[in-house]
């Protein structure tokens, strides 16, 4: 059955024309993974408009910094069986728990099934707006914007990396080796770009763009629990350095190496779990703190309320 989102995407059109004479070739070009005729059967459908509603057809030509919106649809989308919990709503922001296997926000075969579009319908409020993004896999705290005319506020902290956030993580360690881990702390500083396929980050020369400090809190036989701090904001940043100190996070589908592609495995997700946000809220001055209310449990390897 056809999915189709509720509350469409957008993109702006870039300053200078990519050498293209309609908006419907800009989307074919800047989509490659989608058909070419998917994008002619919305632009039939009526699912492509600018910001004030004017319908986009095949003919309407590139016009430069203008917001084109459209709808995005999949032939069968999953169904995530957790429920997100909101932690705090105010007049600025709203602070929500997302369980892992969920997207932040609309993207691959997920259009309704994100955190974003729960958390509006569930508020009634249609411009919530993600103002940061943790990995579908990572279960954890994601803070929202209520109010768009300060949502800009919100997302350069992030951006400006004026927020301190705290995770956990459950690694896999030899069982045999005898290194002394709990209470050892680490930082890891290297560079990450994007390998092949793309979606997956690797170590490479060059100057550092990657931060993150490491501290064990706990070990048992062949697994470690750890308190993880990432300093920069990188995709994928706490996996690739927790498997470049030889410790990958337990269950990761994609480090140190890629499994083929299958259906979610719901009794094995991700054990990493963003726990804990911290900034000085850029509208009142005043120090702010959320913790999700969950912390990994190193004996069972789930996630449990604290």
């Amino acid at each position: 059955m056809m999915a189709i989102a509720k509350s469409p995407s957008k993109l702006t059109l870039p300053e200078i024309n990519p050498g293209i004479a309609t908006v419907l070739d800009y989307l074919i070009g800047k989509f490659p993974q989608i058909d070419a005729q998917v994008w002619r059967q919305r632009s039939i459908d009526g699912k492509l408009h600018w910001h004030d509603g004017t319908i986009i057809t095949s003919e309407t030509l590139y016009q430069p910094k203008q917001r084109v919106y459209y709808y995005r649809e999949v032939d069968c989308e999953p169904v995530i069986p957790f429920d997100e919990t909101i932690l705090f709503e105010g007049a600025e922001i709203l602070v929500a728990y997302k369980p892992a296997f969920l997207p932040v926000t609309p993207g691959g075969n997920y259009v309704n099934e994100c955190l974003q579009n729960r958390l509006r319908m569930k508020t009634g409020v249609p411009t919530l707006q993600a103002v940061h993004r943790i990995d579908r896999a990572t279960a954890g705290l994601v803070m929202f914007s209520v109010n768009p005319e300060t949502c800009h506020l919100y997302h350069q902290l992030f951006a400006s990396r004026n927020v301190s956030k705290i995770y956990q993580a459950i690694v896999r360690i030899q069982a045999d080796s005898n290194e002394p881990l709990s209470g050892q702390q680490w930082e890891v500083v290297n560079r990450l770009q994007p390998a092949d396929p793309r979606f997956l980050m690797q170590v490479v020369e060059g100057a550092a763009n990657s931060h993150s400090r490491m501290r064990c809190l706990d070990r048992l036989q062949d697994t470690a629990l750890f308190e993880l701090e990432p300093v920069t904001g990188k995709t994928h940043q706490l996996r690739v350095h927790m498997q470049t100190l030889g410790w990958p996070i337990l269950h990761d589908r994609y480090y140190p190496t890629l499994q083929p592609e299958s259906a979610d495995n719901f009794d094995q997700p991700l054990q990493l779990l963003a726990q804990q946000l911290r900034f000085i809220d850029p509208l009142t001055q005043q120090p702010e703190t959320f913790h999700c209310g969950y912390t990994l449990n190193l004996a069972t390897g789930l996630s449990e309320k604290v």
